[in-house]
């Protein structure tokens, strides 16, 4: 897990969320998670509630999740003054979901998942497998691509970045040279490339896996808990038999 203190950045995450392109994410998200009125929606990395707050007026309930105590005082706010009733916020980290089994229908994130490493991904999605009823669907906005120049879409997008990082000048010299120590010390951001998605999905049991790349740095993943899982379709279970007055399995 990331040591970073988010409690020191809600201003900067609420800044964030504001901006045109997070906006359009949002509006993406949303319209990919189809939310239900029946929906029990958990939001992963809920920060200050760019999807909670989108999503609530639509649904059952919402469970905004998320490792900052400020960042959820600042959402409890909000959502006090939007006059929201079904939104309940947790403390917590997204590969430790503090609820019960299958309590979910919908798991929605916005650029959450990476700030944590692979291993911890991983532990993410099957928290967020965990959580969902079968049928249950995930929908996560994501930074997509990996820090290496040999996929073409990975070296455009360093290469922009980078320009776009070095015309603010000296103080811009000075962040791209924090950024490559951070990633020298394991500091920095973990994206995961479309590809490492897709197994890593798979292999915490979703189907139905759509993952949708963005014109920048992000993309966007759908994904399905199935009704029913991998082993009980190899295996179904026999009905059972009666046996004189008592029933044999």
């Amino acid at each position: 897990m990331t040591g970073k203190d988010w409690d020191q950045h809600v201003l900067q995450a609420e800044e964030l969320a504001r901006t045109d392109g997070f906006q359009r994410l949002r509006e993406q998200i949303v319209a990919l998670a189809e939310a239900r009125p029946d929906d029990v929606v958990v939001d992963v990395g809920a920060g200050t509630g760019l999807l909670t707050l989108a999503l609530a007026p639509a649904v059952e309930k919402v469970w905004a999740v998320d490792i900052a105590p400020a960042m959820l005082e600042y959402l409890t706010t909000k959502v006090a003054s939007a006059e929201l009733t079904n939104v309940e916020a947790a403390t917590a980290t997204a590969v430790s979901l503090p609820l019960v089994d299958s309590c979910a229908t919908l798991v929605v994130s916005n650029y959450c998942y990476h700030h944590l490493s692979d291993q911890d991904k991983e532990r993410g999605l099957r928290e967020a497998f965990r959580v969902l009823a079968p049928g249950g669907r995930l929908v996560i906005g994501d930074m997509m691509f990996r820090v290496q120049v040999t996929d073409a879409r990975n070296r455009r997008l360093i290469i922009s970045k980078l320009r776009s990082i070095l015309r603010r000048g000296p103080a811009g010299v000075v962040r791209v040279l924090r950024n490559l120590l951070r990633l020298a010390t394991g500091r920095w951001e973990h994206p995961a490339d479309a590809d490492w998605w897709r197994h890593a999905l798979a292999r915490a049991g979703f189907r139905e896996i759509d993952v949708r790349l963005l014109e920048h740095e992000g993309g966007i993943i759908s994904a399905r808990r199935p009704v029913r899982s991998a082993r009980e379709r190899r295996w179904p279970r026999r009905p059972a038999a009666r046996s004189g007055g008592g029933i044999v399995a």
